[in-house]
Formats: structure tokens, C-alpha cells, sequence
């Protein structure tokens, strides 16, 4: 026998629905076919085009189940999520997807950005919306471009493919669709590039193969596209002040993270000594500030937390106010969340893996 719900108008049920928070919409997906059906139908995803989003931060497994991905196929037909602020974890299905052993990269206004593996065994960059099943294949690349290359993605959903000696420039709005390429030329791997407010900035190494020396270098997008040469290595420029002093030179591995408007945080051990390989005291957070280009302290871990990623390796990543720590046998997450320390358990699998991640702004956006 039909509920009476089901006998209501499909326009009444949107405006029944769309009252909702997305939280709640995604909950209420899994409760039949008929809300299912109701709540991921294209004229209800428009309706509710502007609903708040749900800032999550996703996982991206663990290197060697990105090669293994047989061995280790149920981690890659799902997203693992962690919702900070109902301290939850959740798994977006990924298997209305027709690739093999997808590899989750990247995010951009609700769109998950990710490699997989094509009918014939080469590597595709993949868009997405988990929430509503949607996908776009981008045009063909290379699988060295999947092994070597970091994905950036800024709030135009411009994408860049970015590499020491080049970089693959794509948008959705151009009329070619097709990659854009550029001589880059960095004097070393990029190492963690981000994007903000239009440029790309990244971390060089110019120091010797026995010692490193970490320097700060950007690039504004509008100056990559502007070249008639294809050639954008004019246009890194090294960011260097007086007043900066050894600000690089106190960390111990470094890496970049985009922070809340115009700023960049920087993570990284804090050194004990100049010697070479030595110890750290803590994981020290500094800010950038791109409109005074003055830095300071954010916070540092608690030495209680320290303590098991002490002299360690780990991972980070995040945005705005929040950074997560993945440390090798650590089984837990360590979270920053504005301002203040705490662990994230149930990390899926075994727990002792060292993850890396982003953050995803869980929206019901349409696919371009």
C-alpha cells in the first residue's frame, strides 16, 4: 500500500524538502527510493542550488593503494570523509563511476577532481560531484602527469597540472577544451602548490644535495595565460624580505596549506639546532599574510600530542583553520581546528597508514 506521502505533487515535495539542511538531505536520500529519486532529481538539485555547504575534509589513500588498487579495491570505491563538526566519519559511493581504482586529488566548489584508470589502462583526470552522481572526463594526459605531477584547482574551477619542469593549464570556459601547456622551469619539485587569490604559490628547494634551503615562490595565473611563448618561467618570482630573516631555515620540511582569505600557512617541524638531521622541538604553524607579507606563529602542537610524531614522518593538510596530522603507526588523526588540538579516531583501515588529504566543501553542484 503507498504512504500518502508518496501521492503529493513532486513540486510539493521539493518545497517540503528544501527547507532542509544538506546534512539533512543527504540523511534523508538513504531512508527510501522514493526520497532518493525526489532528492537527487536535477530540478530539485537547481532548487536547492544555494544551500549551505558542508565543510569535510576527505582522505586520499595512502600511496601504495594507488598502484595496488586490486588488492585494495574497497578503498577506492568510496570518498572516507570526516564531518569536524559532528565528529563523524562518512564514505561517498564512487561507484557510478566506470573507471578502475579512482584516486581523489583534488576539490573545488563542490566538484572532487580525481585520476582513474580508462578502459585502456591510461590514466584519465576525472570531475565529480559524489552527491549527485554526476562525472566529466577532461581531455586525455599522460600517466606521467598522474605519477609526478600535483593537481591545483582555484575557485573558477580553473585547472592546473603542475610539475618542476611544466605545467598543463585547463578551463572549462575555453573554447579549444583542450590543455594548455607551459615550460615552468622551477629550480626544483614544487613542493605542496596551492592557489590563492589567483596565484600559485610553492615551495622550492635551492639548497645542496646535503642540505636543504627552502624558498618561497609564486606565480599569478592571469600571467600564465597572458604568454604568447608558452613559457612561464619569467613569472615565478622568488618572495623574499629582509625582515623575514631564517624563517625557512627554522623548519624542518615545510609545506604550504591555504588558510582563511589572502594568507598561506606554513607547517613544519620546528628545528632544535642547525645541525644537520637533528630533532625537532614541536609542529610549529605559521601565517602568511600576502597584504603586509608579515608572518606570524598561528599555533604549535601540544607537546602531549607531539610526542607520537616526534622525530616521525607525517602528513599534512587542511585549509582555513584546519589542519589534520597523519602519522606512520600513530593510528589516529591529530586535528587543529580553529584554535584549539584534538584527535580524530576511526580513521578507516587500519589507522597507521600516512594519509594525505584536502578539504571538500560538500555541495549539490552541477558538473560543467
Amino acid at each position: 500500500m503507498d504512504s500518502p506521502i508518496s501521492r503529493l505533487p513532486e513540486d510539493t515535495l521539493h518545497q517540503i524538502f528544501s527547507s532542509l539542511s544538506l546534512r539533512e538531505i543527504m540523511i534523508c536520500r538513504s531512508v527510501c527510493k522514493l526520497f532518493n529519486q525526489t532528492l537527487t532529481s536535477p530540478s530539485f538539485v537547481r532548487l536547492i542550488s544555494s544551500v549551505s555547504h558542508l565543510k569535510l575534509l576527505v582522505l586520499r589513500p595512502p600511496y601504495h593503494h594507488h598502484n595496488h588498487h586490486i588488492r585494495h579495491l574497497s578503498l577506492h570505491s568510496c570518498i572516507h570523509v570526516y564531518d569536524p563538526d559532528q565528529n563523524q566519519w562518512l564514505r561517498f559511493s564512487l561507484d557510478f563511476l566506470p573507471f578502475r581504482s579512482p584516486h581523489p586529488v583534488a576539490s573545488s566548489l563542490g566538484l572532487v577532481y580525481l585520476w582513474a584508470d580508462s578502459i585502456d589502462s591510461n590514466k584519465s583526470l576525472i570531475v565529480c560531484n559524489p552527491l549527485t552522481r554526476q562525472y566529466r572526463v577532461l581531455p586525455q594526459l599522460g600517466s606521467a602527469w598522474s605519477r609526478h605531477g600535483s593537481v591545483l584547482v582555484d575557485s573558477r574551477n580553473r585547472v592546473m597540472v603542475l610539475t618542476e619542469l611544466a605545467a598543463l593549464y585547463f578551463s572549462f570556459s575555453q573554447k579549444t577544451q583542450q590543455w594548455l601547456k607551459f615550460s615552468s622551469n622551477l629550480p626544483s619539485k614544487p613542493r605542496s602548490p596551492i592557489v590563492i587569490s589567483n596565484s600559485v604559490f610553492a615551495l622550492c628547494d635551492v639548497g645542496s644535495p646535503w642540505r636543504s634551503k627552502w624558498k618561497l615562490f609564486s606565480c599569478a595565473v592571469k600571467n600564465l595565460l597572458n604568454l604568447n611563448l608558452n613559457v612561464m618561467n619569467d613569472n615565478w618570482e622568488c618572495l623574499e624580505r629582509h625582515e623575514w630573516g631564517d624563517i625557512f631555515d627554522i623548519m624542518k620540511r615545510p609545506c604550504l596549506i591555504p588558510g582563511n582569505g589572502n594568507k598561506i600557512l606554513m607547517v613544519g617541524g620546528l628545528k632544535s639546532s642547525y645541525s644537520f638531521n637533528q630533532s625537532c622541538l614541536t609542529i610549529l604553524i605559521l601565517r602568511l599574510d600576502l597584504e603586509t607579507m608579515e608572518w606570524e606563529e598561528a599555533t604549535r602542537m601540544p607537546e602531549a600530542m607531539h610526542r607520537w610524531f616526534h622525530d616521525s614522518k607525517f602528513k599534512v593538510f587542511g585549509g582555513g583553520d584546519r589542519i589534520c596530522f597523519s602519522g606512520k603507526k600513530v593510528g589516529r588523526l591529530a586535528l587543529w581546528d580553529c584554535c584549539n588540538w584534538r584527535w580524530i579516531d576511526g580513521v578507516p583501515g587500519n589507522g597507521d597508514e600516512l594519509f594525505r588529504g584536502f578539504t571538500y566543501e560538500a555541495r549539490l553542484t552541477t558538473v560543467p
